[in-house]
């Protein structure tokens, strides 16, 4: 199997790959007096092996912790690890979800600019495999109530917004706001099986945001899950931004 070139990957990806923050594993009876389950899985193709090990609370199904050894392409190590810090404070449902995409973003320099080459692909699945088979051992564990666990990460978030934003036109801004929900947001509430837009932009402050999918019924949509995705808005944008939820098209 022909490696992929170094210089495709991103400087982020390099990092990983030569310095891995997230490798080892847990013993599966290690959490037995918390409360804690130890699930692994394995991903196994063409020379490339991965074994994740992961940390789950059986009270609510919250990942706390996760690692992993693997040997084979240098594409696997920087996915592999990467997941792992993606894949904290989410339920396993949510790590079942869990796509090549939001891996990459995890690891790009740019906003526009992939981390890995198109030629990773199969690399980075290997991984979501692997992830797969570790929560399938998880499946009788109760998830907890989804209006405390917002799949959009709202902590972490640095301050200061656009410096830009005041020289913006209205539609500039309101581009500029649908660009961070598709590349930020977005990617997040999928682990949900929910979507999101933008049905209206009110003097200039405004964002009303319509969900979809799973994200209509769950109580999260006017509490965590929106303070998270208005926080991340200021945080990006402005910080004169308010996000309401469009209430006509919640089902709860």
């Amino acid at each position: 199997m022909k490696p992929h070139p170094w210089t495709e990957y991103s400087n982020l990806l390099k990092e990983r790959i030569l310095s891995p923050r997230n490798i080892g594993s847990f013993k599966e009876n290690t959490g037995a007096l918390q409360e804690m389950r130890v699930v692994t899985g394995k991903g196994d193709r063409e020379g490339n092996c991965v074994i994740f090990s992961i940390v789950i609370d059986e009270t609510d199904g919250i990942i706390a912790d996760a690692k992993f050894t693997c040997f084979g392409e240098t594409a696997v190590i920087g996915a592999a690890d990467a997941a792992c810090e993606v894949l904290l404070r989410k339920n396993y449902d949510q790590a079942r979800r869990l796509t090549a995409d939001l891996i990459d973003r995890k690891l790009r320099d740019f906003t526009n600019i992939p981390a890995f080459p198109e030629t990773a692909d199969a690399d980075i699945n290997l991984v979501l495999s692997a992830i797969e088979e570790a929560t399938e051992k998880c499946m009788d564990i109760p998830l907890k109530d989804p209006s405390v666990t917002p799949p959009v990460p709202g902590d972490n978030v640095s301050e200061g917004g656009h410096p830009n934003w005041h020289l913006f036109s209205p539609d500039e801004k309101l581009d500029h706001i649908k660009e961070v929900i598709r590349d930020e947001i977005q990617p997040y509430i999928e682990l949900d099986s929910g979507g999101i837009e933008v049905s209206a932009f009110n003097d200039e402050r405004e964002v009303i945001i319509a969900y979809q999918g799973a994200c209509t019924t769950c109580p999260s949509s006017t509490g965590a899950t929106l303070d998270a995705i208005q926080q991340i808005l200021r945080s990006r944008l402005s910080s004169s931004l308010d996000v309401k939820p469009d209430l006509s098209l919640l089902q709860y």
